[in-house]
């Protein structure tokens, strides 16, 4: 599948940016202006997310194999991945399927076990589904409508920014929402890859999150021994958004590589 990507920067080693569920390029946009400075950056838009194609198929299988043909694509050498959440995943299943294409690997708040489905992301599925864009011609109604099960404005407003316009009055979802919800077992589904990752990989974990627990560390370990760990304080699940100064910098300390502070 030949994936939408945005790319900062055509110096340096390149880096690969793997957005979350829901999720567009655009969410990494900032952090990958700060990162192209230094690096040679691409941030696709992962498979029924954003201006990419959509599929049936929503699986790590074919988020890594897509992954996989962009870096061939593009023709990247040891690239730096980096995967957010669902991102995070596919991250580290490619990264133990591929070590060899793989020079580093940072993982943001995601851990390598099976999640239980999350009743705060069945709820958006489900409110995102509940839009009837027969009925509605103004963003407006459509937050009206997805407020009722997204209590969070802040959520809301990055659920909103999946929205597109079609023509002159058709709105519609830019991700293939039923797909995602069809496939949503497959989502919470651990890394359960016989091989290990040996290379030296960073887990960071956002402080105020749950997604990454004291009894995940042994278990990441297992199968990425060259892991280290840190924890950014004050920042939910989705890090970038709220710490993206304290980011960089774990980024910059990891990279040796200075992360600029002033890019917009």
């Amino acid at each position: 599948m030949k994936l939408f990507f945005r790319r900062f920067g055509e110096v340096g080693q390149p880096v690969i940016i793997l957005h979350g569920i829901y999720g567009i390029s655009d969410n990494w946009v900032t952090i990958g202006r700060r990162l192209a400075e230094r690096f040679d950056v691409y941030i696709p838009d992962q498979r029924n997310h954003g201006q990419s194609p959509h599929s049936d198929t929503f699986n790590y299988f074919a988020l890594a194999d897509d992954l996989y043909e962009f870096i061939q694509d593009h023709q990247l050498v040891n690239p730096v991945l980096i995967g957010h959440s669902m991102g995070g995943k596919v991250a580290m299943n490619f990264a133990l399927e591929n070590p060899g294409k793989v020079d580093k690997l940072i993982v943001v708040d995601m851990s390598t076990r099976r999640y239980p489905p999350r009743q705060e992301h069945l709820q958006i599925m489900q409110a995102m589904l509940s839009v009837d864009f027969n009925k509605v011609s103004t963003r407006e109604e459509v937050e009206e409508i997805i407020s009722r099960k997204i209590k969070s404005p802040r959520i809301r407003m990055f659920i909103m920014k999946n929205l597109q316009r079609i023509g002159q009055t058709r709105l519609a979802w830019r991700l293939n929402i039923q797909s995602i919800y069809d496939n949503v077992d497959h989502v919470f589904e651990g890394v359960s890859s016989p091989y290990t990752y040996d290379k030296a990989a960073l887990f960071i974990k956002g402080g105020e999150s749950d997604y990454i627990q004291e009894d995940d560390y042994d278990l990441i370990l297992k199968q990425f021994p060259g892991a280290t760990f840190k924890t950014i304080e004050g920042a939910s699940h989705w890090v970038h958004a709220d710490k993206p100064d304290e980011l960089c910098a774990v980024f910059s300390e990891f990279l040796e590589k200075e992360c600029e502070f002033n890019v917009n």
